[in-house]
Parts: C-alpha cells; structure tokens; sequence
C-alpha cells in the first residue's frame, strides 16, 4: 500500500511539474500613441516571475511581422486572448469611444478577441434610465461594435448589453445579453443571463435585478471562435457551478464570466470563485470586468483577470480602463484535462436528479 500511495503521488507531482512549467506568455505592449493611449492605463501581467519568465522578446513580437497595425489582421499567429477593464456611464458614446480604443489596443497587441464587460454599452443610475437607453440587437450599438470589429479585424465578446425585451413597449423591460461578434462584425451567438441578481450586502447595498431585466431560458451552445470553444455566462452566474459544468459537458474549453461585480463582494469573492470554475471545469477563465464609480448610486471591483486550466491568474488589469492580454494554448488545456479526466471520473449514477436548464 506505501509503495502504491508513492507512485499514484510522484505522478501527480509529474504531471503538476508539466503542467506549471508550460506557463502561458503575456506579451508587452509596444509603445502606444500618446493620442490614442488618453485615459487608458499600461496593461499588466499578474505577476514579476511569470512576466520574466513567460514573456514574449521585443525580438519575437518584431519576427511576428512588422506590416501589423491598428488593423491587427496580419501577423496574428498564436491564440492571443484580451481581457478588457473599463469604468461605463450613462453617455453610450464616451463608452463606445473606450471600447474603441481597447480594441485597437488589442489589436497592435495581435489578439484574436477582445472580451468587454457586463455594460459595456452603458451603466444606468436606475431601472427608469436602464430601460430609456436599452435598445435591439439590430440598433445603433450593434452596428457601432460591428464597425469595431471589421476595423480591428478582431472577434468581440459584449459581455452584457441592454437588449429590448419582446414587450419593451409596455413593460420596459429587457435582457442582460452577451453577444458575440466576429471578425466580419457578423453577430453569431447571443447568451440571455440566467441568475438574476437579487440581493441584500453588507453595508445596507441592495440589488434587485429581476425589478427590470428579464430571465433567459436556456443555456446557450458553446461558439466556436479562433481561441477555442467558447462558453458563455455573465457576471451573477459566476455563483452557480452547475452553468459551469454543463457547459464544460457541452465542449467548452473558455469559460467567460463578463461583470459588473460590486465592491462589497469583490475582494472576497472575484478571484476565488473565478478560479474555482476555472479548476473545477478544466478550461480557461477571462473576466472582463467594471471598475470604478459609474454614477452616485454604484461602483465596481474591477480587477479583470485571466486564468489557466490549472486555476493559475496568467494576466490581469491594473487600475482604470486597461486591457491585459494572454495566449491560450491548446496544448496545455489538454494535456490538464488528460492528467486528470474528471468528466470521465463523474458518478452520474448517484448525482442529484436537477432540471436541464435547455
């Protein structure tokens, strides 16, 4: 039995090694125009050792190809991931102009997809102004993040807009929809949150979520993208594993968690539960996030991250609107899933009989 019990742990302890030594490459920024750098901070690695060591030479960016601009369509040669923060308001085009800005970012930074925040398109004081601004998903906005997209070259991840519910006109009321946009500017896939978020936080906060936004009804497809399988989810159901999971079942490889997270939970419970779905499902985390104040009546956490499949923070924002970029490679995600095949070691036979959300 002691024999046994020291063979099952130095494989584990191989397969860990293997796993951590094949840490994910954050790239440096290259030097960014004073005009279009204005209200946006240095994007930032989570930490010395694993930006040191992991980091892609100035030397390698430039074999990358020299011909790639603020298009960024060429020289786009590794699965480049980007990670946006920003502070949203009221004003949907002072948003529109960040979201711009962190785009063409992403882009010198040859990412294949920017990921933006719950609200990206705007941040309401109240229900009445929520529902005033929401709009369909054939209006203005969309077509404004379509141009974005066909500009950039770069796939979009709107990670919660204010989408018309079907009884708008009388109701007011709307969706927290993530959509996806390609490369083409081309919307193809549109997630509905789930959890709605309804509660009561230290320190007298109050959410009521379901006064205003209207559930959605089922788990959406994971959408093949150029990163990988991609599945969809925004802020609140974060909280709610079995979403996770079952998107994982579905063929997820990134998970994406898009928030508005509030500065009462934030600093307990952001990165835990971020790299909880990440280990539990085996698949890459990106968390688009807020941050700051957007109005008198509400603030952000902020600190947007990206994690492994090993549940290791490979890059993350620093203050203000920041974008923190991460290469996602397919070999480490299988090589996790191979060292420890969880989806095949589940007892489906004694699990809990739930409702398919589908």
């Amino acid at each position: 039995m002691q024999k046994c019990f020291e063979g099952i742990w130095k494989s584990h302890q191989t397969i860990q090694n293997l796993v951590l030594k094949q840490a994910l490459k954050a790239t440096n920024m290259s030097e960014w125009t004073k005009s279009n750098k204005e209200g946006v901070c240095e994007d930032r690695a989570v930490s010395d050792d694993v930006a040191n060591a992991n980091k892609i030479t100035d030397q390698d960016d430039d074999s990358m190809g020299s011909e790639t601009v603020s298009s960024g369509r060429e020289g786009r040669q590794t699965a480049l991931v980007a990670a946006a923060q920003m502070t949203s308001t009221l004003d949907k085009y002072h948003n529109m102009a960040i979201c711009d800005r962190l785009a063409r970012r992403a882009a010198d930074r040859r990412a294949l997809m920017l990921f933006l925040p719950e609200c990206c398109d705007f941040m309401g004081s109240s229900a009445a102004e929520s529902s005033l601004h929401a709009e369909d998903l054939d209006g203005e906005l969309m077509e404004s993040f379509s141009k974005i997209a066909r500009e950039t070259g770069l796939w979009l991840s709107l990670g919660g807009i204010h989408e018309r519910g079907p009884n708008w006109e009388i109701d007011k009321k709307y969706y927290n929809s993530h959509v996806i946009v390609n490369s083409d500017g081309q919307l193809v896939s549109v997630y509905r949150k789930l959890h709605l978020f309804d509660a009561d936080l230290p320190g007298g906060v109050s959410f009521r979520e379901s006064e205003f936004t209207l559930p959605g009804k089922s788990i959406t497809d994971p959408v093949s993208t150029p990163l990988g399988k991609l599945g969809l989810a925004v802020c609140y159901d974060l909280r709610f594993p079995h979403l996770s999971w079952k998107l994982r079942e579905m063929g997820a490889e990134i998970l994406t968690f898009p928030a508005a997270f509030s500065t009462p939970t934030g600093p307990a419970h952001w990165e835990v539960l971020l790299r909880a779905r990440a280990i539990e499902t085996q698949s890459w985390v990106v968390a688009a996030a807020q941050i700051g104040r957007h109005n008198p009546c509400r603030s952000s956490y902020g600190d947007a991250l990206i994690a492994d499949p090993w549940g290791r923070v490979i890059a993350r924002c620093g203050d203000g609107d920041d974008i923190c970029v991460a290469e996602l490679r397919s070999e480490t995600l299988q090589r996790v899933r191979r060292g420890m095949p969880i989806l095949q070691h589940q007892r489906k036979d004694i699990d809990s009989k739930t409702e398919n959300l589908r």
